[in-house]
């Protein structure tokens, strides 16, 4: 049973197979944010501390931090983001980038271990990428794609997320600590998306044993509804084995398909988080209404 342990300073996150999905929370992320972009990049990392915090207060479990700008010192950004949002809480973060360099800058100062985000299977990624996840005590994200693109075909996208397992315990790295990303596609551009999803994230588990993740935003692109699309598609995903997925946890609807899915999955004991979440407080003054008649009641026998 794989287990994927992650860590900050003070707190540790277990992803695995037994456990609740791990809702690793997306919004510290310029890309296609305008103003966020040019507030880090301008050093203003305000907007920065309130998507962090309201995020935890969400209920995610784990904050994924990228700092992808055109033209800035992503480095720079990268590592005095990781240092301020590891200031504000003490959830593990997700160290996301595309550039080595940044990634590197990002694990340096980073306390505890860390979620690299990401290595795909083109060869000299790897060569770069994963000494870097050794270096540091890390877990990565292994992205199902290598130098011929995306496949269409699943199993071409298993063959690839193997290779990368398999390269990674190379150089040190046990399949617990690589989380395959297996590439969920649009559903409104590939009708079999969902199930090719499911398929692969079933054959990832059983055979390979590893933990699984996906930006969980995919499956919906180019729809109408989209955060209902998702939350279904997360609660389906989950059954399917699927153990964490990157998303927005301020969207109501989709955490409610993943906390959902906890229970029906028997990962929410009792249904202590579910009730918790969603049992309506007694009204004002109910508790001490309810006291006084058994009161009555007592007097009275």
């Amino acid at each position: 049973m794989s287990r994927t342990v992650v860590s900050s300073h003070s707190k540790e996150l277990v992803i695995g197979f037994d456990q609740p999905f791990c809702i690793i929370g997306e919004r510290i992320n310029p890309t296609g944010r305008k103003a966020l972009a040019a507030e880090m990049a301008a050093g203003d990392y305000s907007r920065v501390e309130s998507d962090c915090l309201a995020q935890v207060a969400a209920g995610a479990h784990m904050l994924d931090v990228n700092a992808g700008i055109p033209l800035a010192d992503e480095p720079a950004i990268l590592a005095e983001t990781v240092k301020l949002v590891q200031s504000l809480t003490d959830l593990p973060l997700s160290i996301d980038s595309s550039i080595v360099e940044a990634l590197e800058s990002g694990l340096s100062v980073y306390q505890g271990k860390a979620l690299v985000n990401s290595v795909t299977g083109e060869d000299e990624q790897m060569e770069r990428v994963l000494p870097l996840v050794k270096k540091y005590g890390a877990a990565v994200v292994a992205i199902s794609n290598d130098e011929t693109g995306i496949s269409m075909d699943p199993e071409v996208r298993f063959a690839v997320a193997k290779k990368i397992v398999e390269r990674a315990a190379d150089y040190g790295i046990p399949k617990e600590d690589v989380v395959v990303d297996p590439l969920v596609m649009p559903i409104g551009a590939m009708g079999t998306a969902g199930q090719q999803a499911f398929a692969i994230v079933r054959k990832l588990r059983e055979e390979l044993g590893v933990n699984t993740t996906c930006g969980a935003s995919n499956i919906s692109f180019g729809l109408p509804n989209r955060h209902a699309m998702n939350a279904f598609f997360l609660a389906m995903a989950a059954g399917a084995g699927m153990t964490s997925a990157i998303m927005n946890p301020l969207h109501e609807e989709e955490l409610t398909g993943i906390k959902a899915s906890d229970v029906l999955l028997g990962h929410d004991k009792d249904c202590r988080a579910w009730i918790k979440k969603y049992r309506a407080p007694a009204p004002e003054g109910a508790e001490g209404e309810g006291a006084g008649r058994r009161e009555r009641r007592r007097r009275r026998g």
